[in-house]
């Protein structure tokens, strides 16, 4: 007949209390690896932002919009925001920068995020160095408008905050990502420590000849202690 083992609180704690050395160096570890990465490996990430707002231009003399061409030009903020990353916006921003980087790695530095419900979009470009982010963001978005005016002449597209210098990196996150590394060794750990219970099944204690053997215990051999 199979026995069943099972771990009540109590068993779980004592095991935790055992192997809690290597818990906590695990852990340690973690938080030690992620606290260099943060603070003296990973670069700073700036981050600039520009906001614009997609309208309509009324030339009636109520000058009136409805909830239609509320919900029309919200949806025409998505078709907004894929002109903003063309091929065409941002090759003509590398080049009058003069930045020597390829479409796919400059489209990968900049974000284009409609809000929801609304008729603002944001551009945000993120670089190393926080100059160079605020000009980058200004001047897509100056193409940018140039191109969408091109393509749709009757359209409104207006700037409502221009990008200026970021103080702080967005990036990296150091308290987030020792946070996240804390937890990260705590399960780790905890994972390794279960492991390694599961697998070591040698008898230790005479508590444990009688739970798993189901013999009775009929002498010890105490430990010879030094005086």
């Amino acid at each position: 007949m199979e026995q069943e083992m099972t771990l009540d609180l109590r068993d779980l704690l004592e095991i935790i209390k055992k192997r809690w050395k290597m818990i906590f160096s695990v852990t340690t570890i973690c938080i030690l690896i992620s606290a260099l990465l943060s603070f003296f490996v990973l670069p700073p990430i700036y981050e600039a932002k520009v906001s614009i707002i997609i309208g309509k231009e009324d030339t009636s003399q109520e000058k009136r919009i409805d909830y239609n061409d509320i919900m029309m030009y919200q949806k025409l903020v998505k078709t907004y925001a894929s002109i903003a990353k063309s091929r065409t916006v941002v090759e003509k921003t590398i080049q009058k920068l003069s930045k020597q980087v390829t479409y796919d790695e400059f489209i990968s530095s900049i974000t284009v995020t409609p809000q929801p419900d609304t008729q603002i979009m944001d551009i945000k470009v993120q670089s190393k160095d926080p100059k160079d982010a605020m000009i980058t963001a200004n001047t897509l978005s100056q193409i940018f408008l140039e191109e969408s005016m091109r393509i749709y002449p009757t359209g409104s597209i207006q700037i409502i905050d221009n990008a200026v210098f970021p103080d702080k990196p967005v990036k990296p996150k150091k308290l987030l990502n020792i946070a996240i590394a804390f937890f990260l060794g705590i399960m780790i750990s905890l994972g390794a420590t279960f492991m390694l219970e599961y697998m070591d099944n040698t008898l230790k204690t005479e508590s444990d000849v009688e739970k798993y053997l189901e013999l009775p215990v009929i002498g010890i051999i105490p430990k010879e202690i030094d005086e």
